[in-house]
């Protein structure tokens, strides 16, 4: 009993010195995780980038009548990858070096299922597609031909994605070869088109249940095959139904590296708000790469179950779009480098 007694208190002792050293070192000593209380009747939808704003208002439109998150956010990115005036997503994407358009697309529900395709070509919207892979197969991802002969044998139209407009830009850059992404390119072209890599968006529906999707043609002029962060479960898009939901766009690269989205959903699971969790995860980018980061864009998206939401980039220039029943409007985010 005496040595059960000594063994205790040497137990309780050494806890004790390992919690003053923590505090001491300025390291915060991690509570129980308790799930936070979710928002009721009160949907949200989130989306990058200005052209987040039209998606948001067909994700919207389910959202309002009570839909479901999941179909919520597939109307919604359906909507830019049927634009041919924005050329990195879907129809009118910008492509590969080789004259090619590939999309990559995922999606994920509230009981982490979730299904993605890569390298898809010739399907106007990848991101059905993906849905497909999820409901209707064992598997999470498909690739290259045999996405396109699944989407096929499901009822999809095989279509040339490359539209006049960007197939003549391809044909310019042929001239010169130069293969360097171009940070925050939607404000960089004439007419003030918003186009970039990535439509990533997130929802919570009335009953407080999160989805998420995320669909993409991918930098313009890479590699063939080249697939970036977008397709990628836990990079481009995750989402805990007991924590929240985060999206990524930018350089797909940099978001693989450290994991992105898991990063941003596990920080919000530690008690961090939606904008802190996006900016650590930024930070987590400098400090692993930091010459690759300061030429980059990278900007990551988030929404907790209480309808909390924010995001944080590596440079200027990323802003978001934001949708409930008191907001309808495109946000600004903070940025890393000044």
């Amino acid at each position: 009993m005496t040595d059960r007694r000594k063994f205790v208190k040497l137990s309780l002792l050494s806890s004790a010195a390992v919690l003053a050293g923590n505090k001491l070192m300025g390291k915060a000593t991690p509570a129980s995780y308790v799930v936070p209380p979710t928002v009721k009747d009160n949907p949200i939808v989130i989306s990058t980038w200005p052209f987040g704003k039209p998606a948001n208002a067909a994700a919207w439109e389910v959202l309002r009548k009570g839909g479901r998150a999941l179909d919520a956010v597939e109307a919604g990115v359906r909507v830019p990858e049927a634009d041919p005036h924005n050329q990195s997503v879907g129809y009118g994407g910008r492509p590969d070096r080789d004259g090619r358009v590939t999309l990559d697309a995922c999606i994920m529900d509230e009981n982490s299922k979730c299904g993605s395709v890569a390298c898809l070509e010739h399907i106007v919207h990848p991101i059905s597609v993906a849905r497909m892979v999820m409901e209707k197969t064992p598997h999470v991802m498909l690739v290259g031909d045999g996405a396109l002969q699944f989407a096929l044998a499901n009822g999809l139209k095989k279509e040339n994605l490359l539209t006049p407009k960007s197939e003549a830009e391809w044909r310019a850059w042929l001239k010169d070869h130069k293969y360097k992404p171009v940070i925050n390119i939607e404000n960089q072209l004439p007419g003030g088109e918003s186009n970039h890599d990535t439509i990533g968006m997130v929802a919570m529906d009335k009953n407080g249940n999160l989805s998420g999707a995320c669909t993409t043609s991918g930098l313009s002029y890479k590699l063939h095959g080249r697939v970036g962060d977008s397709p990628i479960i836990g990079a481009g898009l995750y989402v805990d139904n007991e924590v929240g939901a985060a999206t990524s766009t930018g350089v797909g690269e940099e978001v693989i590296r450290i994991v992105g989205s898991h990063l941003v959903v596990e920080l919000m699971r530690q008690g961090h708000s939606p904008e802190d969790a996006c900016k650590q995860a930024v930070e987590r980018i400098v400090a692993k790469s930091p010459a690759a980061a300061r030429e980059a864009q990278v900007g990551f998206l988030a929404l907790n179950k209480k309808g909390d939401f924010g995001g944080y980039a590596l440079q200027k220039g990323f802003s978001y779009a934001v949708r409930n029943g008191n907001l309808n409007t495109v946000i600004e985010s903070k940025y890393h480098y000044v």
